[in-house]
């Protein structure tokens, strides 16, 4: 007896009376949904991704997409998509794979956080009037600074000063490589970092011809795989980073299905055409702090000790104490990737149930660092979740430097973020290699609107830091006085060391 389908996941319509037979869904649908029969448009819902590509495309809005037409009786447990997943692996006996971020109703810690704001004895500040300091450095930072007076009686600084990242603001785009992102995507961020004075990742596959001439604002990865690793893509970054863990996918490797390394990520990444890049779940030299101090030195001596090296960890539940050795690796920053960050493919069981919240890691790594005298010695770099810039603000007086974008910036470039990343079937023009769907994307256009979001969130920031009171990034940093918690219970404000509201 077969298992037999599924209910339909979305249902396509036509309006038929407003339909003009333009085929403009049917060139722009790269899932298959739409064909051509004689004089009529057929649909396929079952293909449907919910991608919008067809809605947005069409110029009589006569296409509509219903979620869940037909259903399962419902269940408090035993949900549609548990079950779906229990009858796809049932019949196939593999892994789920998906795209994106975290997909389960975890309540969002930064949704019950609230700013505090200034009123009357501590005035606010008015942004439009008043300067506001948003210029951050990214690297580490003397515990005090000496001075001496040069033959001429003028004074010199005396401190060494360690190589720091500058940005004109603490937002900067994730890793995310070539391969699992098109070319154009990557020339859309980059161009757009540059614009905006600040830092785009490159992932872990390799930096492509293309984008060398915005290597100045570009921080080269070097993950398990060592995809695309060599000299010259090492001197080329203004900064280097060493990945351990990813905040979709804690303890387990990256995943880049062998359909989209075309000809130009095989050369970039250094790997056969066609074959999968797989990286191992551990580097196989880093067992240890000591281990990974070894590496970040190694990588510090390759490139003259000119460049800041950074530590990327997955936000887990010992992070603090990863942390605090990292801070003594002669690391410069850690990054930490929170359970809602997105990723290309991942197994659907780790994505949604493996790793903690970017809000209580921040938290918790800030506090353990200070408590330990050695908070100047690392920066911190929030990912896994910043969808605006309240989210923003909030990591930052979590105790964050700066933060990483990463679906958001996608959303600015057209995704939808319907999680069909690994299919290399994105119809955006984002998520594939295929040619002609990456056409779709325009890098002059996907920068301004990636500039244009940074610009948002910035010019944001400057207004809810005056609402504080405050006029300078570094006041804000770790300033949990501006936070206050709403509905969250006490262990949790305990952890983020935050007073609840009304306190």
């Amino acid at each position: 007896m077969t298992l037999g389908s599924v209910p339909m996941r979305y249902k396509v319509s036509i309006d038929r009376d407003q339909c003009m037979q333009c085929m403009r869904c049917v060139d722009n649908c790269s899932y298959g949904v739409y064909r051509v029969d004689g004089d009529k448009i057929l649909v396929d819902s079952r293909k449907c991704t919910a991608c919008h590509r067809c809605i947005s495309m069409c110029p009589r809005d006569a296409i509509s997409l219903q979620e869940r037409p037909v259903d399962y009786r419902s269940h408090p447990v035993w949900t549609a998509q548990v079950r779906e997943d229990v009858i796809n692996q049932a019949r196939t006996g593999k892994i789920i794979l998906a795209g994106m971020g975290n997909a389960l109703d975890y309540p969002i810690i930064f949704d019950r956080l609230v700013l505090d704001a200034c009123q009357v004895t501590n005035p606010s500040i008015d942004p439009l009037r008043e300067p506001m300091e948003l210029r951050t450095y990214l690297g580490k930072k003397p515990s005090r600074l000496e001075f001496k007076k040069n033959d001429q009686g003028d004074v010199e600084l005396a401190t060494e000063l360690a190589p720091n990242l500058k940005l004109e603001t603490p937002i900067m785009i994730g890793h995310m490589s070539y391969g699992a992102i098109s070319l154009n995507a990557q020339l859309s961020m980059a161009k757009a970092v540059a614009e905006m004075g600040t830092f785009m990742g490159t992932g872990e596959g390799g930096l492509h011809n293309a984008l060398h001439p915005y290597q100045d604002h570009t921080i080269v990865q070097v993950a398990s795989g060592r995809f695309g690793v060599d000299i010259d893509y090492l001197e080329r970054g203004a900064a280097i980073e060493i990945k351990i863990g990813q905040g979709a996918k804690p303890g387990i490797g990256g995943h880049l299905p062998g359909e989209k390394v075309c000809v130009d990520v095989s050369c970039t990444r250094m790997i056969p055409l066609g074959s999968d890049a797989i990286s191992p779940a551990p580097h196989h030299d880093i067992y240890s702090i000591e281990d990974l101090a070894q590496l970040v030195r190694s990588l510090k001596e390759a490139t003259e000790w000119k460049k800041p090296v950074f530590v990327k960890i997955a936000a887990v539940h010992n992070v603090a104490a990863i942390a605090a050795g990292i801070a003594r690796s002669s690391a410069d920053a850690v990054v930490i990737d929170g359970f809602r960050g997105g990723t290309g493919a991942a197994p659907k069981v780790f994505r949604d149930n493996v790793g903690i919240p970017i809000e209580a890691a921040i938290a918790a790594v800030d506090q353990k660092l200070n408590d330990q005298g050695v908070r100047n010695e690392v920066s911190i770099i929030a990912s896994g979740g910043i969808r605006n810039s309240a989210d923003l603000a909030k990591s930052i007086a979590l105790g964050a430097d700066a933060v990483y974008i990463g679906t958001a910036s996608l959303i600015a470039l057209g995704c939808r973020v319907c999680g069909n990343c690994y299919r290399n079937l994105c119809p955006w023009g984002i998520a594939t290699q295929r040619q002609d769907l990456v056409d779709r994307l325009d890098p002059e256009i996907g920068a301004q609107n990636v500039a244009n979001l940074i610009h948002a969130w910035t010019l944001e920031l400057s207004e809810l830091m005056g609402a504080a009171g405050l006029n300078s990034i570094e006041s804000l940093r770790g300033n949990r006085e501006r936070l206050r918690g709403y509905m969250l219970d006490e262990g949790m404000l305990k952890v983020l060391k935050v007073n609840p509201v009304g306190a």
